[in-house]
């Protein structure tokens, strides 16, 4: 990682229902331009025609890695990462998912991408990710979940080798307040 003046992607990283997005969203809010990693596979699915479901989600990214390799979703994304800082100075990006995805960015961005893992004990987890609106999970679900993306898609890893860590165990105030101190500290504009 290089100095705090040069980073141009900031890497939102973290299991299911940990604030990754609620993260992503705020700083959109704040002005940043913000590309979500699972809008590829949500606009696949929507092109095929099929519902939006946790199921076929799964089915498009696990034939996006089988086909294209496990750094897919990050290849797809880079034209538009590129396009943004044309006009940004620097882009959040929610959900970087596998280690290959991270090898890839990290090759493409070097020292210019931080990466900020969201972490919550996992009760909490499954307790929201059961009350969200969008996708709901049953504790089963969610516990089927992270073993599939934890085996499956490499997604321990950029949390494991993440460049800062915030606790996502208060309320969505309190993640918020240490992100933008997280924000501060980096120098980061939109």
């Amino acid at each position: 990682m290089s100095s705090h003046s040069t980073v141009r992607a900031l890497a939102l990283v973290g299991m299911p229902g940990s604030g990754k997005t609620l993260c992503a969203q705020h700083l959109e809010q704040r002005g940043f331009y913000q590309f979500r990693f699972g809008g590829i596979v949500v606009d696949e699915v929507q092109r095929r025609g099929w519902p939006v479901t946790p199921d076929n989600e799964r089915h498009v990214r696990e034939e996006f890695r089988a086909n294209e390799g496990k750094e897919a979703i990050a290849r797809r994304a880079l034209p538009a990462l590129h396009t943004a800082l044309k006009s940004r100075a620097c882009v959040v990006i929610d959900g970087l998912y596998s280690f290959s995805e991270y090898k890839m960015l990290h090759a493409e961005f070097g020292g210019e991408m931080v990466v900020v893992a969201i972490v919550a004990d996992r009760r909490l987890r499954y307790q929201r990710l059961a009350q969200r609106p969008e996708r709901p999970l049953t504790p089963q679900e969610a516990e089927e979940r992270d073993i599939r993306e934890i085996e499956m898609i490499e997604k321990g890893g950029p949390i494991a080798i993440a460049d800062y860590t915030l606790l996502n165990n208060d309320a969505p105030e309190a993640l918020l307040a240490r992100l933008d101190a997280l924000v501060a500290q980096l120098h980061l504009r939109p």
